[in-house]
C-alpha cells in the first residue's frame, strides 16, 4: 500500500511540474500563434492520441454514450469556454499575476461543491477562504492600484479568475459523472475530440482551411514545440498520470497538490519572462497563502 501511494505521489509531483510550466509555455506561445487557431492545433494533436486509447478503453464508452448531454457539456466547458478564456487572460496578465490567483483553485472548487453540491465545510474553512480571496481580489486589483491604469493587465486577472470559475464548475460535473461510473481517462479523451469539433469551424469561419493550414505549417519550431507541449505533455500524459494517481490515494490529498503549481509557474515569470513583483502583489500572496493555511491546515 505504501508503495503504491508512494508512486502516486511521485505522479502527481510530475504533474505539477508539468502544469506549473503552462502558463509560461501558454504566454510565449502566444507570441507566435493567436489563442483560436493556437488552441484548435493543440485539440487536433490531442485528439489524434485520444481516438487510439478510446479504442483501447472502449469498454468504457458506453457509460459515455449513456450520460452524453452532461459529457457534451463538461467538454465544452472543459476546452472551448474554459480554455479560450485562459488563453486570452495570459495573453493580456502575467504568469506571476496567474500563478497567485490560481492558487485559490482548490477553494473554489469547494465552493463549488457548497453550492451546487450541498457539501459542508469547517468554520475554519469558511475564514481561510475568506482571506485567500481577498488575496485574490488584491491581486485581481493590482493594475488599478499600480501607477498608471494598465486596463489590459486588468481584463487579463479578471478572465484568469473567471477561468478558476468556470473549472469550479466543471468539477461539479466531473463529480456527478464519476458519481455514474464515467471513466476519468475516458472522459477527458472525449472531451479533446469535443473540443477540437467545437472550436474548428469558429475557427474557420476567422481564417479559410488553407490559411490555418499555412500558419500550422509555417510555425516557428520553438512555437511548434509549446503546441505540442500542451497537447502531449500538459493535455494527455499528465492528466493520464493524474488519473493513476487518485485510484491510490483520496482525492482531496491529490488535489493539495495543485497548491504546488504556482510555487513553479512563478519564479518561470520572473526569471525567464522578467516580470516584476509589485507590492500589492506581494501582500495579495500573502493573504492568498495565510488564507490557504487556514483552511487547510489539517
Amino acid at each position: 500500500m505504501k508503495q503504491s501511494r508512494n508512486k502516486a505521489y511521485f505522479y502527481l509531483i510530475i504533474v505539477t511540474l508539468i502544469w506549473g510550466a503552462a502558463s509560461y509555455v501558454i504566454k510565449v506561445t502566444l507570441q507566435g500563434i493567436a489563442p483560436l487557431p493556437f488552441l484548435t492545433y493543440r485539440f487536433f494533436i490531442s485528439s489524434l492520441i485520444a481516438l487510439p486509447m478510446l479504442f483501447v478503453y472502449r469498454k468504457h464508452l458506453k457509460n459515455i454514450a449513456k450520460n452524453f448531454f452532461l459529457v457534451f457539456i463538461y467538454g465544452f466547458i472543459t476546452t472551448t469556454f474554459a480554455l479560450g478564456i485562459l488563453f486570452l487572460g495570459l495573453d493580456k496578465t502575467t504568469v506571476i499575476d496567474s500563478a497567485i490567483i490560481s492558487a485559490v483553485d482548490p477553494l473554489m472548487i469547494a465552493v463549488a461543491g457548497v453550492l451546487f453540491l450541498k457539501e459542508r465545510v469547517t468554520s475554519k474553512e469558511k475564514l481561510g477562504m475568506a482571506i485567500a480571496f481577498t488575496g485574490i481580489l488584491i491581486t485581481v486589483v493590482e493594475p488599478v492600484l499600480s501607477n498608471g491604469f494598465n486596463t489590459f493587465k486588468f481584463e487579463g486577472n479578471l478572465l484568469i479568475l473567471g477561468y478558476l470559475a468556470i473549472m469550479a464548475i466543471a468539477s461539479v460535473i466531473l463529480k456527478k459523472l464519476v458519481r455514474r461510473d464515467v471513466d476519468p481517462l475516458t472522459l477527458t479523451n472525449v472531451a479533446f475530440l469535443i473540443g477540437f469539433f467545437i472550436l474548428l469551424p469558429f475557427t474557420l469561419s476567422q481564417l479559410s482551411f488553407n490559411q490555418l493550414a499555412d500558419k500550422i505549417v509555417t510555425l516557428a519550431f520553438n512555437f511548434q514545440l509549446g503546441v505540442f507541449y500542451m497537447a502531449i505533455l500538459s493535455g494527455t500524459i499528465a492528466y493520464t498520470l493524474w488519473v493513476k494517481a487518485q485510484k491510490s490515494i483520496e482525492i482531496s490529498e491529490a488535489g493539495l497538490f495543485t497548491y504546488l503549481i504556482p510555487i513553479f509557474s512563478a519564479p518561470l515569470g520572473i526569471v525567464l519572462l522578467n516580470e516584476k513583483l509589485t507590492a500589492a502583489m506581494i501582500i495579495g500572496a500573502a493573504f492568498v497563502l495565510f488564507g490557504v493555511i487556514i483552511a487547510e491546515r489539517k
